[in-house]
């Protein structure tokens, strides 16, 4: 089964309010094992560069300015989605970003049930721990030293391993027939389409009280024990 696993870089966090892609990464993987494809680039997003973003990915107003829009790199970018699940960590913003900028140059959004979200992977499988790329790299020992900004493509490398990690490691194929993994494929696109919902059935409570006659045959029971501890004297039972 054909993955990509993507990030994205932006000049904030809501394109609603006018916020634009300035950068994707993507990788090819196949049967949860990278191929070594890859798709990276760019994007001029035609207004300034906020200080506290450039801080973050270190993309500066000088840097973007002779990189083509989205829009010239959309068909090109969409070519190498093709129609595979796409894999993001906190992957709603991501696909809010991705959807924004295609309907922004007249193509359609990517459908929501292509969406593969680690963050709700993680948080089932860690319950209570810290959910970040960086805190989840050093939790399953992926070497992150190189990070030392944000970038997408090297966040999709990091974010590669880690999905490996979270869909059963370096061994998930083995003893698995195609059914299984198809079966299993589903099963993880479900969960994060739900956002890790599940339904709780709850039983009504039962009566915990002795009743009548088991009050009188316990009593009977008790009667018949010779030098019981609570009878004898200065016993605090």
């Amino acid at each position: 089964m054909r993955e990509i696993i993507f990030d994205t870089e932006t000049t904030g966090f809501d394109p609603a309010t006018g916020d634009r892609m300035v950068e994707i990464g993507c990788i090819e993987m196949v049967s949860r094992v990278m191929t070594g494809k890859h798709y990276h680039a760019y994007f001029n997003p035609q207004r300034p560069m906020p200080t506290a973003a450039e801080q973050v990915h270190g993309l500066s107003d000088r840097f973007l300015s002779d990189k083509p829009t989205f829009g010239e790199k959309a068909d090109e970018l969409l070519a190498f989605l093709g129609d595979s699940p796409l894999v993001a960590h906190n992957a709603s913003f991501d696909f809010g970003f991705l959807n924004h900028e295609l309907q922004h140059c007249g193509r359609p959004p990517v459908s929501m049930d292509r969406m593969v979200d680690t963050v709700a992977l993680a948080r089932v499988k860690n319950p209570g721990a810290k959910l970040s790329l960086d805190a989840l790299c050093t939790r399953y020992g992926i070497d992150r030293s190189h990070r030392v900004k944000h970038g997408a493509l090297l966040d999709a490398e990091l974010l590669a391993q880690l999905y490996i990690e979270l869909t059963g490691g370096r061994q998930i194929g083995l003893g698995l027939g195609l059914a299984d993994d198809d079966k299993a494929d589903k099963m993880i696109r479900q969960m994060n389409v739900n956002n890790v919902q599940t339904t709780k059935t709850f039983r009504p409570a039962r009566a915990h009280s002795a009743s009548t006659e088991e009050l009188a045959r316990h009593a009977e029971f008790v009667a018949q024990i010779k030098d019981a501890l609570w009878l004898q004297p200065g016993s605090a039972l």
